[in-house]
């Protein structure tokens, strides 16, 4: 097997979807500029261009209130499955296995193996911060991505009011205004579901060779079992 596909087999999970990603967002692009032209051209103004629009406040925030949405969904099942348990899936871990474990469990300090990261072996702060380091960085890219759905977001939205000869909006009210939490709120619960129907749909249904469900003769009870 030469390099090429040796590295393609070995990184399949995040070509596909990185390139499924850059595809979707150009097919976002293209569309949601249409609809911003057929909205102008009804309005009376000129079409814009794809370079502007992909420089927009309106593809900004198209983009950015589904991208919270999905890093708070990360956010929330990192640091929720330390705690929270649900018997017979396979999202959830062993039901006596609920807390940041023991040190022994995790491989940490004294207990690294040699191919055990280097700031897992190393004491003090960097080993708090590398134990939390992927809720902590899903957590940032969450509040970077909310704020800038916030500013793209106030700017759309006081584009829209001038249209209608109505004064714009500062970010400040914006963040208060019912535009501002309907845009959030409908990606929030549609996480918050999808979670949850993943953690029970899991323990009752299977899909073969997936490491997202049990195995498929494993019982309705199996906790923290993969297929």
């Amino acid at each position: 097997m030469n390099r090429f596909l040796r590295f393609a087999r070995d990184n399949g999970l995040s070509l596909a979807f990185g390139t499924g990603f850059l595809v979707t967002v150009l097919c976002q692009a293209v569309a949601g500029r249409a609809q911003y032209d057929a909205e102008m051209r009804a309005l009376g103004a000129e079409p814009v261009g794809f370079a502007r629009y992909l420089a927009s406040a309106d593809f900004a925030v198209a983009v950015t209130e589904n991208w919270q949405s999905e890093y708070l969904q990360f956010f929330l099942y990192l640091f929720g499955t330390v705690w929270l348990l649900q018997r017979g899936s396979p999202e959830s871990k062993e039901m006596h296995k609920a807390g940041t474990e023991s040190d022994e469990e995790q491989r940490v300090g004294r207990h690294a193996t040699p191919e055990s990261p280097r700031w897992a072996g190393a004491g003090g702060l960097r080993q708090t911060l590398y134990s939390r380091s992927l809720g902590i960085w899903m957590c940032a890219v969450f509040l970077g991505s909310w704020y800038v759905q916030s500013v793209s977001g106030a700017a759309a939205h006081s584009e829209e009011r001038l249209r209608e000869l109505e004064s714009p909006l500062r970010w400040s009210e914006y963040l208060a205004s019912p535009d501002f939490w309907s845009r959030t709120l409908q990606n929030w619960q549609s996480e918050l579901l999808a979670i949850g129907s993943m953690a029970i749909f899991s323990v009752y249904l299977r899909q073969r060779g997936s490491p997202e469900s049990k195995p498929v003769g494993a019982s309705h009870g199996a906790t923290g079992v993969e297929g």
